[in-house]
Order: structure tokens, then C-alpha cells, then sequence
């Protein structure tokens, strides 16, 4: 009984989370059908009482870059998330089966890199692209982001775990360790590469801060500078504002849904949260 009583008090707490959780993203979707004149009207009303499509028309004919934001966004996220997925594999797996001459040198150095807050390194980051003539192009956004120390670490985690008489018997069936690691490590880590793949698109999809820095042409905007173009000196246009954020909510949602089963398994390998 007090089993019984403590999983029922701890569902209903989560329960109560996810509804609260829940309530505003549910609010902003069905703002999106809503005219402006009842967004900003006194009287807050949940439901659409007139609903329409035409917010998520007048968001393309309104900005017409809106779909040249849409394709930078999905190609800086979809190079960002190969290429970390790539480079932090392999250091990951060198970390933890390659010895090497500075090993723990090298380890330690990707612990403290994690104890650095992003924003100390916005300032050099941004002379460094300055001098490089990066500003204002895709490699300026792209080439500082395709390592992440978090997921070099995640990684390193999981490949300790890793079964090594696996990689055993592909050297006895004569696999260089290049060979090892793309054609029996790396299809057998898809759990934990899921789980990365899931958390950078998230932070590369909705980064907001590194754009701002770097771009400064409409044309080179991602989604999230573009939300601003809705937003004006007086007045803001919330009924386009929330048409847009439900689209770019979209492929967040697809791409974890496609993962899931991958991401669970992941984090509970690589003992991430």
C-alpha cells in the first residue's frame, strides 16, 4: 500500500508538471490561429474564437526571406551536427581506448573547457572570426561550433562501456583500428550518437545569441534572428510571431520523435541528463 501510495503521489506530481509544462506551448499554438485584434484584446481567450491559416500565408508574403532563413537554419544545423557528431566520436574513442602520450593531459583539458560559461568566449571568439574574415558567413557559425567538449566527454563515457572483445576480434580479422572504429564501433554506438545528434540539433536549431553576433544581413539570418523582423518599434505582430515559432518548432519535434527510442537508450548509457 504505502508502494502503491507513493507511485500515485509521484505520477500525479509529473502529471501536474507536464500540464503546467504544457499550458503555454498549447497556448502559443492555438495563438497562431488567432487574428492580432484577439491576441492583444483584453479578455485572454485560450480557444480561437475566429480562427484562421491566414497568419502562417502572411508570414512568407509578409517576409520573403523567411524561407532563405528556414534553409540557412537547416544547413548550419545539419553540418553542425555531422561534423560533431563526426570529430566528437573519435575523440571521444581515442580518449578512452588510445593510449597515448598526454592522455589525461588532454582529458582534463576538455573538463575544464566545460567549467568555462559560453559567454567568456563570445568576446575572442568573435575577434578571432574578425581577423579570419568569418563574420557574416556560414564557416563564422559553423567551424567554432563542430566540437562540443560536453559530448566529447558523453561520448568518452559510453565507449568505456564499450565491449572490447568486439574490437578484439575485428584486429584478428584484420581491421586497422580506422577501420574498426567506423565498421564495428561506431554502428554499434548508435544509442549514444542519437542521443548527441538530439541535443546539439536543439541547441544549434535554437541558438539565438552566436547568430546575432556573427550575421548582419537579413540574407544570412537564421529562424531565430528572423523572428525579430515580426516584432517592430510599436507594435508587434503576435499572431505572425506564433504562426512562425510553430514553424520553427517543427523539425524539433520531428527530429525527436524519429530518435526517440535512440535518445532514451543513450542518456542511459552515457549517463547524461
Amino acid at each position: 500500500m504505502k508502494k502503491k501510495l507513493t507511485k500515485t503521489i509521484v505520477y500525479s506530481i509529473l502529471i501536474l508538471y507536464a500540464v503546467i509544462t504544457f499550458i503555454p506551448f498549447l497556448w502559443a499554438i492555438l495563438s497562431s490561429f488567432k487574428p492580432l485584434s484577439e491576441i492583444v484584446a483584453a479578455d485572454i481567450t485560450f480557444f480561437p474564437e475566429n480562427f484562421t491559416f491566414n497568419n502562417y500565408l502572411e508570414v512568407f508574403s509578409r517576409e520573403p526571406l523567411f524561407l532563405r532563413w528556414m534553409f540557412n537554419s537547416i544547413f548550419i544545423t545539419t553540418c553542425m551536427v555531422l561534423l560533431n557528431i563526426f570529430f566528437n566520436s573519435m575523440a571521444g574513442y581515442a580518449l578512452a581506448r588510445i593510449r597515448f602520450a598526454g592522455r589525461k593531459f588532454w582529458f582534463f583539458l576538455v573538463l575544464l573547457v566545460l567549467m568555462i560559461p559560453f559567454q567568456v568566449t563570445l568576446i575572442p571568439s568573435y575577434l578571432i572570426l574578425k581577423e579570419l574574415g568569418w563574420l557574416n558567413t556560414y564557416q563564422g557559425l559553423i567551424v567554432p561550433g563542430m566540437v562540443n567538449a560536453t559530448f566529447i566527454f558523453m561520448m568518452r563515457q559510453f565507449f568505456i562501456n564499450f565491449p572490447k572483445e568486439l574490437e578484439e576480434a575485428a584486429q584478428m580479422d584484420g581491421l586497422s583500428r580506422f577501420g574498426t572504429f567506423f565498421r564495428i564501433v561506431m554502428p554499434l554506438a548508435k544509442p549514444a550518437l542519437a542521443a548527441q545528434a538530439v541535443f546539439i540539433f536543439m541547441a544549434s536549431w535554437n541558438d539565438f545569441m552566436r547568430p546575432l553576433i556573427i550575421m548582419s544581413e537579413e540574407e544570412m539570418f537564421t529562424l531565430t534572428l528572423g523572428l525579430n523582423s515580426f516584432k517592430g518599434q510599436y507594435i508587434s505582430f503576435w499572431n505572425l510571431i506564433m504562426a512562425a515559432s510553430a514553424l520553427m518548432t517543427l523539425p524539433s519535434l520531428l527530429i525527436y520523435a524519429f530518435f526517440n527510442r535512440y535518445f532514451i537508450k543513450g542518456v542511459t548509457f552515457t549517463g547524461g541528463k
